[in-house]
C-alpha cells in the first residue's frame, strides 16, 4: 500500500511547539501514531488530521500552491538603516549602499497617501517633510525609478503604487512609526 504524501507547514514553529507542548501535557500519556497526528493537526490550525488531510486534497484539487513562507527579517539590516533615520523619524542622509537605501525608499512610500495624484511641487514638498539632507529631487527619481511612484511622461502627475513592502521593509516602517507617534 503507497502512502500519500501530505506537506506540512507552520507559520510559527513557536506557537506550533507551544501547542504540542499544551496538548501533550493535557493527554497524560504517551500518545499513539493517530493521537499525535491528531495534535500535529490541531497545532497547524485543524479540527484533526482528517480535516488536514481533506484541506491538503482540496488544495490539490484547485491546484494551487500552498503559500509561500514568509520571508525572515534581517533585524540587523534593519538596525543599520535605522542609522539613517533621527529621532523624529526623519531620513537625515542618503545611504551609499544599495541594500539600505531600499529600505529607506519604502519608509519614503508609506508616508505618501494612498490613491491620490500629486504635482510636482506637492509631492516634493511631501519628501521635504519626511528627510533632511535637502535632495528632494533624487528621492522623486528613485522612487520612479523603482517603481514606488509612477510619473506622466511629461512629470506632471505622480502617484503612489500599491504594492505590498518586503518583509524588513515593514518592519522598518512599524518602527519608525512607532518612534514619531510615541
Amino acid at each position: 500500500m503507497s502512502r500519500t504524501l501530505l506537506p506540512f507547514h507552520s507559520d510559527d514553529i513557536s506557537a506550533l511547539a507551544r501547542s504540542l507542548n499544551g496538548q501533550l501535557a493535557k493527554c497524560g500519556h504517551l500518545p499513539g501514531h493517530v493521537e499525535l497526528l491528531n495534535m500535529l493537526a490541531r497545532a497547524a490550525g485543524c479540527r484533526n488530521f482528517q480535516h488536514f488531510r481533506a484541506q491538503n486534497a482540496a488544495r490539490e484539487r484547485l491546484d494551487t500552491p500552498p503559500p509561500p513562507p514568509p520571508a525572515p527579517i534581517d533585524y540587523a539590516r534593519v538596525q543599520r538603516v535605522l542609522r539613517h533615520f533621527d529621532a523624529d523619524g526623519l531620513l537625515l542622509r542618503w545611504p551609499g549602499k544599495f541594500s539600505e537605501r531600499e529600505p529607506c525608499l519604502w519608509v519614503l512610500w508609506s508616508r505618501l497617501p494612498a490613491r491620490q495624484t500629486f504635482n510636482e511641487a506637492e509631492i516634493s514638498r511631501l519628501l521635504q517633510a519626511h528627510h533632511r539632507f535637502g535632495d528632494h529631487a533624487l528621492l522623486r527619481r528613485e522612487l520612479c525609478d523603482r517603481g514606488l511612484v509612477t510619473r506622466t511622461a511629461d512629470g506632471r502627475v505622480y502617484q503612489r503604487i500599491e504594492r505590498q513592502p518586503p518583509a524588513a521593509a515593514l518592519a522598518l516602517i512599524h518602527y519608525l512609526g512607532d518612534r514619531r507617534t510615541g
